[in-house]
């Protein structure tokens, strides 16, 4: 699933954490791209490792029983602008 970041601030420390907070939930493997970039959705430093901005597109992708679910909420997470606005 793709999706543009909307909050502020971007995906800084805060939002970050609540992302892998919400991924970590799941048994499914969580990957988050951005361009060539391919980071551990399950990792709050390799996902500050993104940089993502505010306008940032991001792909989430997932592997495993519940990916389908993971991916749902952790975009409807990130659709959400993470409480910030």
């Amino acid at each position: 699933m793709e999706i543009t970041l909307t909050n502020q601030h971007g995906l800084h420390a805060r939002p970050a954490t609540l992302f892998v907070q919400l991924a970590n939930k799941y048994e499914a493997q969580i990957q988050v791209i951005k361009g060539d970039l391919v980071v551990d959705g399950k990792s709050v430093t390799s996902m500050l490792t993104l940089g993502a901005e505010k306008g940032t597109r991001l792909r989430i992708t997932a592997a495993g029983p519940d990916a389908d679910q993971a991916v749902e909420e952790l975009t409807e997470l990130l659709k959400s602008g993470f409480g910030e606005d």
